[in-house]
């Protein structure tokens, strides 16, 4: 085992800035690498642009750059195409779970199937991969209901459907119109529950599984929860509203019964695995599993961690997991999401960014930015996070708020009510 290590994080959005922003403060590492990166992970990583989903060239990238000795792979879809597998196959230490236990993201209708036969709470369902067999369901089912894509969709193939014409759309879109590509071939409809909605994000070695705490994100695009799904446009952690009985009742009834059904099915997980949960009184159920640390949930929990991250890392590769203290921060810590405006549909890149001096309890994770002639410029849909550190989430957010005042680039967007929910 080194001493110090060198690591390549694979991806280039606010959350792989702000897992290098953890990783930069470990006494563990040494150097840092990012594929693609961005404007604000360049001044702590060396990145290059190579896509997270370019198997060859992250590849190539790491025969070039022979002092690389561990990888983290943290979005979704170099997970699901099974890119740990690949590395472990050549020999490198890799943080993410292997493709045979990202599937539990990369396919809805697998993860819902695992639910239903492992007694995991969860909506009610149906599976179509035909349309016209899920056109003759939606005529006598109830409404409101769920459309999901089977497969990957960057959080916005999740339609909530009031009536019959709007899910009728809906798995045309998938189905026929490959709106979300192969992603689409199959659909899961299920039943909508009503109630509040936390993420629980988790570290797991397979056997043992410990719970960062718990945040709640925002995925509308527009404030009161309207408007289209996105990948996030805002978190805040932790969540007052989900109770230690919660946690307690989630833990002995979902978290462990899905690590322990993993590995039932020789998929065993190791990495982050995150829980995506809808409470409703005394009724929780799992709405979704992630393979990987949440975007922006991310970077509203990642800056209360007080523990070395590398070292857990490192206790999950050796299955030690059980032998370490996990501590985190009493702070609060409120994300908003800057935007491009038109996002999730089109929008335009390129736009200058004006920073001014922000105040020393805000972390400005950048996600869609790009250096072009030596200035930072919009370079995707959800372009920064705003991340205030407080005693109380109150603080946090009008922190959060004050400080993106300080911050301009042309029709940027950001709803105004995160962390009041």
């Amino acid at each position: 085992m080194a001493d110090r290590y060198n690591v390549l994080v694979i991806g280039g959005g606010g959350r792989e800035h702000a897992i290098i922003w953890v990783l930069s403060k470990s006494s563990k590492v040494n150097k840092l690498y990012c594929l693609p990166g961005n404007a604000g992970i360049t001044q702590l990583a060396h990145c290059q642009n190579i896509a997270a989903t370019d198997i060859d060239g992250i590849l190539a990238f790491l025969d070039e750059h022979k002092d690389i000795n561990y990888v983290v792979v943290a979005p979704d879809d170099p997970l699901a195409m099974g890119l740990v597998d690949i590395l472990n196959q050549k020999g490198y230490m890799t943080f993410g779970p292997k493709k045979d236990a990202a599937i539990i993201e990369s396919s809805k209708a697998y993860a819902k199937s695992l639910m239903k036969k492992y007694n995991i709470p969860t909506a009610d369902y149906e599976i179509f991969d035909n349309y016209d067999k899920a056109i003759k369901y939606l005529k006598t089912a109830k409404y409101p209901l769920v459309v999901k894509a089977d497969g990957l969709a960057l959080g916005k193939g999740v339609i909530i459907c009031q009536d019959f014409d709007t899910a009728q759309t809906a798995v045309q879109d998938m189905i026929i119109d490959k709106k979300f590509g192969a992603s689409g071939n199959k659909v899961v409809i299920e039943e909508f529950i009503k109630g509040f909605e936390v993420s629980v994000l988790a570290f797991t070695d397979g056997q043992t599984l410990v719970t960062m705490p718990p945040s709640q994100d925002h995925k509308r695009v527009f404030d009161q929860d309207l408007g289209p799904n996105t990948g996030g446009m805002g978190t805040f952690a932790p969540s007052p509203k989900f109770t230690k009985q919660m946690q307690d009742y989630a833990y002995h009834n979902i978290f462990m019964p899905t690590i322990k059904a993993l590995q039932a099915e020789n998929r065993s997980f190791s990495g982050v695995i995150f829980f995506g949960l809808i409470i409703d009184g005394d009724d929780i159920k799992v709405l979704e599993y992630n393979a990987r640390f949440g975007d922006p949930e991310a970077q509203s929990v990642l800056p209360l961690l007080k523990t070395d991250l590398f070292e857990i890392f490192l206790a999950i590769n050796e299955k030690r997991l059980d032998k370490i203290n996990i501590e985190w921060s009493e702070d609060c810590a409120v994300c908003v999401v800057m935007a491009s405006g038109g996002y999730p549909g089109h929008y335009q890149k390129g736009y200058p960014i004006d920073i001014g001096a922000l105040d020393d309890n805000i972390l400005l994770f950048h996600a869609g930015t790009a250096i072009k002639d030596n200035k930072i410029v919009t370079n995707g849909g959800r372009v920064l996070g705003v991340t205030a550190i407080a005693q109380d989430l109150l603080s946090a957010r009008e922190s959060a708020y004050k400080n993106i005042q300080k911050i301009n680039f042309i029709d940027k967007h950001f709803r105004k009510d995160i962390g009041i929910k």
